[in-house]
């Protein structure tokens, strides 16, 4: 359904017959409302269920979900009738909107397990601490994010092609099959997974630490770490944490006091509110330090978001045939693929050639380092947008342009996607803590859901803030040739130049997280030292 979220507009418009300002908004509801789910999955997985379970769960809700919403528009009762010959169209009834919502509230509930514990389920699979393991799940997170891309292109081609010039139920079904046939395949496979069990509520950890650190704010925070709360590492599943000097201030939940109170073993404590472990501070550290370049992230995106939305209107104002004694023209929808074409030429090239290039330079196991590979991506996003506002300058001066000056800055999407996206991906699963590694995922998902909300608002900041009160149109004017899109990109992409600044700074400051007795704590010191030198890199 991901790839043919925006094509339910039209479904609901036509076959339900809901005014396009109520689609777009129940529309956007679901999008925003499966893209928080995300968290409460990552909650539920990390704590209570565990990954394989929620996704089997979720699995069989997205099924559900499907086969409801291919109902709607299969049977008769659940759907409006035509519109008359005179254009007299009925809503739905309360039973038809109440059969269209259930089905979406499955799809929901399949979202919010899935997107986050997929990836953490599939990297489960692979051992981290050997070599083999770990070049496997860097290998794994380009793979997956290939064959996802894969998947996007076929809904937004062949898929809405179905629904839309076909007929919906059939356009409806096929996904829905494919939902079942790959509920199958999940549950096939279920004796060979590796499955990691649950180990509380990290949140509550969390939540400790910090109100512990409240309670001692007053206290002197000493500088000699033997005096802090460290008992015996115990859990099989989390490894234990390095010490490290940053975010000192929590380190007092871990300073024992005359008013704490030990179990007998001295190896817990008493009060988990008043006293926190080592390790409880660190996995708060890995927390906060990982916020900042996810801020990073979220303003990628949103940079990202706008170029695939003006694109489209782009495409509109241009020669969209490809051959100019041809009548068929490229539907204005369909250049986003040329930005995931660009993806998934990249990712198998940059995984079979690029990363054994340079780990005969570098030595490292990706090549380079994670922020390094996000780091490239949004210089490449500056790229792009300072492209695109090239592009639409001379669109503006030509008469009729050929739409194929619009596909160097989807490429350049593209490339910049693999870069960037799949970097974060990968670092938020590495960086947080074995027992959140479902909240990683979740985290990817809550930043595409806030950068589709913060777009919304530059979109509407940019247009008042150049309304003019003589009347004349604004930047971004429904007709492109009285606005100026191309100063909006300007604008856009000087957005991207500070974020790139802004994240270049994070990569200076941040520290990889190291274990204790790891057999890649090493590896860990050579990334963190190798992302001091993101703006330099040494000469392949």
């Amino acid at each position: 359904t991901l790839g043919t979220l925006w094509n339910l507009l039209v479904y609901l418009t036509t076959v339900y017959h809901i005014k396009s300002v109520n689609a777009a908004t129940i529309l956007n509801f679901f999008s925003g409302t499966s893209n928080l789910a995300t968290i409460l999955g990552a909650f539920i997985s990390d704590t209570y269920l565990g990954r394989y379970t929620t996704l089997a769960a979720a699995t069989i809700a997205s099924f559900i979900g499907m086969v409801l919403l291919t109902l709607t528009a299969a049977l008769h009762s659940l759907h409006p009738p035509a519109c008359t010959s005179e254009g007299q169209c009925e809503g739905p009834t309360p039973s038809q909107l109440a059969a269209l919502m259930v089905s979406f509230f499955f799809l929901v509930v399949g979202a919010g397990g899935i997107r986050p514990c997929n990836l953490a389920f599939g990297a489960d699979q692979f051992n981290p601490r050997t070599a083999d393991g770990r070049r496997g799940i860097a290998s794994f997170f380009n793979w997956y994010y290939f064959t996802f891309t894969i998947a996007m292109m076929l809904s937004a081609t062949v898929i809405i092609y179905l629904q839309s010039d076909v007929n919906w139920a059939l356009g409806l079904a096929v996904p829905a099959v494919l939902m079942g046939l790959s509920c199958v395949l999940f549950f096939m496979g279920t004796r060979l997974y590796v499955c990691v069990r649950p180990e509380g509520s990290p949140f509550t950890s969390f939540a400790q630490v910090l109100i512990a650190a409240t309670r001692k704010r007053r206290l002197r925070r000493s500088h000699n770490t033997f005096e802090l709360f460290d008992p015996p590492h115990q859990s099989k599943l989390v490894s234990k944490l390095a010490y490290t000097d940053q975010f000192t201030c929590l380190d007092k939940a871990a300073m024992r006091t005359t008013k704490d109170v030990l179990c007998s073993d001295e190896k817990t404590s008493a009060n988990p509110w008043r006293l926190c472990t080592v390790q409880q501070v660190e996995e708060v550290k890995c927390l906060a330090r990982i916020i900042p370049v996810w801020l990073s992230g979220i303003v990628y995106f949103v940079v990202i978001t706008q170029l695939g939305t003006y694109v489209v209107f782009q495409a509109a104002q241009t020669d969209r045939r490809i051959i100019k004694s041809a009548s068929f023209q490229i539907p204005q929808g369909s250049f986003i693929v040329f930005q995931m074409l660009a993806l998934t030429v990249w990712i198998p090239v940059y995984d079979r050639v690029m990363v054994p290039t340079l780990f005969r330079f570098t030595k490292r196991e990706g090549g380079i380092t994670l922020l390094q590979r996000i780091g490239i991506g949004l210089a490449l996003s500056v790229v792009t947008m300072l492209v695109s506002a090239a592009v639409e300058h001379r669109r503006r001066r030509t008469a009729m342009m050929s739409c194929f000056w619009l596909v160097p800055q989807q490429l350049l999407a593209g490339l910049s996607e693999a870069f960037t996206a799949i970097g974060l991906i990968e670092f938020y699963y590495r960086q947080f803590p074995e027992n959140m590694r479902s909240v990683a995922g979740a985290f990817f998902f809550l930043g595409l859901g806030l950068a589709s909300f913060a777009s919304g608002l530059m979109v509407i900041a940019v247009h008042r803030a150049t309304s003019r009160r003589d009347g004349r149109p604004d930047w971004l004017a429904q007709d492109l040739d009285e606005g100026r899109v191309d100063l909006f990109y300007l604008v856009t992409a000087a957005i991207a130049a500070v974020n790139l600044i802004y994240f270049v700074a994070c990569s200076w400051w941040y520290r990889f997280k190291k274990s204790d007795g790891d057999v890649n704590a090493g590896n860990d010191v050579e990334l963190h030292e190798s992302s001091k030198i993101a703006v330099n890199p040494a000469p392949v």
